[in-house]
């Protein structure tokens, strides 16, 4: 994945927008496909499922190996359960969640750490982050394809400390250049959702939500290089 486009100051795409125009043509057409939803964790997934359950039959796709310690992995997915008990969206939506094993060893192989310590100090947004974000992507188009789905996408662009740009072009080439969003008669494989979901006050939502359910709310994205700076901070 090339990183040097999303450090382009001239591109200046409106991803929300984008979805926007695709929802208003896919309620139009009466269809409502099966989309692969990529979560981090409950609060950031609530106004995701809130915003997209109405237009789609949406399994959550829980893989976050990056995350640590275990415990916190453990906390942020059981936070992730409870909260589909109660939470209207899920229940009304009937989601499914989908929960994959959990091996560090892939997240720190996927972003070549060992061959590149220097990255243990890298801020976000950065080189580390941007192969994290493709590792998990990679998996969730995997599952998407392998099990039919019609789109897939992730919550992570609801954080404004992601970078929907980086995000939402490594979606855009994992599909290998096909028309993002097609509204043809046929998918025939997986098609990457375009999204920015912090736009319209998403993310303010998602804290709304995250106080009336209490939800925790980390103070790290995941990994043990951000868990490091949180504490510095």
């Amino acid at each position: 994945m090339n990183l040097q486009k999303s450090q382009n100051p001239q591109k200046k795409t409106n991803y929300q927008k984008q979805l926007e125009q695709f929802l208003a043509k896919l309620a139009a057409s009466g269809k409502r496909p099966k989309l692969l939803l990529h979560a981090c964790c409950g609060p950031c997934s609530s106004y995701c499922l809130e915003y997209l359950y109405q237009y789609f039959d949406i399994t959550v796709f829980f893989y976050n190996p990056n995350i640590y310690p275990e415990a916190e992995y453990q906390r942020r997915l059981q936070e992730l359960k409870d909260l589909y008990k109660v939470f209207p969206p899920a229940l009304e939506g009937k989601i499914k969640l989908v929960e994959m094993p959990y091996n560090p060893d892939d997240f720190y192989t996927a972003i070549k750490i060992k061959e590149e310590p220097q990255l243990a100090d890298e801020p976000e947004k950065g080189v580390r982050c941007h192969r994290c974000y493709e590792f998990r992507l990679k998996a969730a188009r995997k599952y998407a394809e392998e099990n039919n789905f019609d789109y897939f996408c992730t919550t992570l662009s609801i954080s404004p400390f992601k970078d929907s740009v980086q995000i939402n072009e490594i979606g855009e080439e994992l599909t290998a250049g096909a028309v993002v969003n097609s509204m043809a008669e046929e998918v025939t494989s997986s098609q990457w959702l375009t999204s920015d979901f912090k736009k319209n006050n998403g993310f303010k939502r998602s804290l709304e939500i995250s106080e009336e359910y209490n939800l925790y709310r980390q103070q790290y994205c995941g990994c043990v290089y951000s868990q490091k700076t949180a504490i510095i901070e």
